[in-house]
């Protein structure tokens, strides 16, 4: 008896090396010994490129060591679909909708911190446990509305790098493109060197963002009463303000960056213990919400600036092109009311969101290969830069300088299109006993998430529906050709929604290697009529 219970010992260790002391029903204890080398990528719990999650001391000086990813993260907002966007609403709404822009952020904090907490619980980042985790085509269909997302969030980072380069230096808009695929392949070149330098050049980029914008804005002098009520005070009147609203929304809300966040965090020394992750996960919190409050206050300001400038100091002519305000219209305005100086000042703030957006977004997608793929970090670094940005190119170069909204607006639609596909999976891996053990979200949490999720998914999709329709009914196109798009699209839709429920309902049957902790695994022994009926077979069950 002795002799088989230690061979069904040996078979609970082999398969389920989860580093736990686990009771057996007849009082023993089972030592579960770690097997991260053959579940976990050998960088998971091991020292990051920078060795920053190293450092010991002082609270301040640990928390400076996870300093880095919010600023990654934090581009995301600030790039040209949301300063196109910004500069829309602050024209047409002035600053009640600056609210919107505050609870979006907050949104924003709990479900990066989910995307964060995701990656130093289980070592690995959201693409590598969709690959675990769903069959063969679910995971290559993820991977496919992932790279979707990358392409489609590169598209504004390309088109305001374009179009900041004619406005700076009058280049023609053909060789904007070309010199911001090449700046992107020659910043990319910095993670040689550790993830810190690329973090570090893109915090750069975001100081000059802000400071460009305080320099606009402290030319017109905003009121501040007006800027706080709409801060705190919500309020949707006017025409349109709720599609206004939900555009602001939708463009907060990406998701390549819940990819990129939970893969950021392996760039430091993952904690091998519950307290270790607490500290962590706090850290990395506390960061977050310092990068996103930075990223708030840009975005406040660049709502001020448009919605006091169009309110104020226009004139007639200057109010049409308001009327139709685009990040090239912007810098026109700015020139003809602020002098020339400061439209070149706004130019250089879309130079910087432009690049950084484009060097971030091609970066996620290096991530997301990997994880989906598992091909080699060195055909990563040639091959993925290269599955992003030759599509981009294309798509600008075609669309050209007068069609930027339009490819914006498109991009937009598209980002809210493959959001689910990343953000359900994210939310189902976060709560899940299975997945991450005791360190799964609290109930208040989950429900908050998940109440937030659905209706920003029920929003894109529901407005997504009705442009749409609404298109299809105002549309010259023939009757015939109306009946053929209806055909193909309804259907269409109706598998989306189907697969967004599956991936919403589906269980969870991944088993990961979790920090050193209390939790506790029963293991059950059944008898399995094996020859004898002598046979045990342990199962595992947390």
């Amino acid at each position: 008896m002795e002799e088989r219970r230690s061979i069904g010992r040996d078979q609970g260790q082999q398969q389920h090396g989860n580093g736990r002391a686990v009771p057996i029903a007849d009082g023993d204890v089972i030592e579960m010994e770690a097997a991260a080398a053959s579940t976990v990528p050998s960088s998971s719990r091991q020292q990051g490129d920078d060795g920053a999650g190293g450092v010991q001391g002082p609270r301040w000086k640990r928390f400076l060591a996870y300093v880095g990813p919010g600023f990654l993260i934090s581009m995301a907002y600030l790039d040209p679909s949301n300063l196109q966007t910004d500069l829309q609403a602050g024209y047409s709404h002035r600053y009640e909708l600056l609210w919107v822009l505050l609870f979006g952020f907050i949104f924003v904090l709990i479900i990066q911190s989910l995307a964060a907490k995701l990656g130093i619980v289980t070592g690995r980042h959201l693409a590598e446990l969709c690959m675990s985790e769903y069959p063969k085509h679910v995971r290559y269909a993820l991977w496919f509305f992932a790279e979707l997302g990358v392409i489609a969030a590169t598209i504004p980072g390309v088109l305001g790098t374009a179009l900041a380069y004619n406005m700076v230096l009058d280049l023609p808009f053909w060789a904007g493109l070309l010199i911001c695929a090449a700046t992107i392949i020659l910043l990319l070149g910095l993670q040689s060197y550790g993830v810190r330098k690329v973090e570090f050049m893109i915090a750069v980029f975001m100081l000059i963002m802000a400071s460009c914008f305080f320099i606009e804005l402290s030319h017109v002098n905003p009121p501040m009463n007006e800027l706080i009520e709409g801060l705190f005070i919500p309020r949707l009147n006017g025409h349109y303000a709720i599609s206004d609203a939900v555009a602001l929304i939708s463009a907060l809300v990406v998701p390549h960056n819940l990819f990129l966040h939970s893969s950021l965090v392996s760039s430091r020394k993952l904690p091998s213990s519950s307290e270790a992750v607490k500290d962590a996960s706090m850290f990395f919190l506390l960061e977050n919400a310092f990068a996103l409050f930075l990223a708030l206050v840009i975005n406040v300001a660049i709502v001020s600036l448009s919605g006091t400038v169009c309110a104020d100091n226009l004139s007639l002519d200057d109010t049409n092109t308001c009327s139709t305000l685009t990040l090239k219209s912007a810098s026109i305005l700015f020139k003809n009311v602020l002098g020339r100086p400061r439209s070149f000042v706004y130019g250089l703030a879309l130079l910087a969101s432009g690049q950084s957006c484009a060097v971030v977004t091609t970066y996620s997608g290096q991530y997301i290969m990997q994880g989906f793929s598992g091909m080699r970090v060195c055909i990563i670094y040639l091959f993925a830069p290269c599955l992003t940005m030759v599509p981009t190119l294309i798509i600008c170069g075609i669309g050209g300088a007068l069609r930027v909204r339009q490819l914006i607006n498109i991009a937009a639609i598209i980002l809210s299109f493959v959001l689910p596909f990343a953000l359900v999976p994210l939310l189902k891996f976060s709560s899940c006993c299975s997945m991450i053990g005791p360190y799964k979200n609290s109930t208040c949490i989950t429900r908050v998430s998940w109440i937030l999720s659905v209706v920003i998914i029920g929003i894109n999709t529901y407005f997504f529906c009705t442009t749409f329709v609404s298109w299809l009914v105002y549309s010259d196109l023939p009757r015939f050709a109306k009946a053929i798009i209806s055909t193909l699209v309804f259907p269409f839709m109706a598998a989306y929604i189907a697969a967004v429920i599956y991936l919403a309902f589906r269980k969870v049957s991944t088993n990961v290697v979790l920090p050193s902790s209390s939790v506790s695994c029963e293991i059950e022994v059944a008898e399995v009529p094996i020859q004898d009926n002598k046979d045990e077979d342990l199962a595992l069950h947390c």
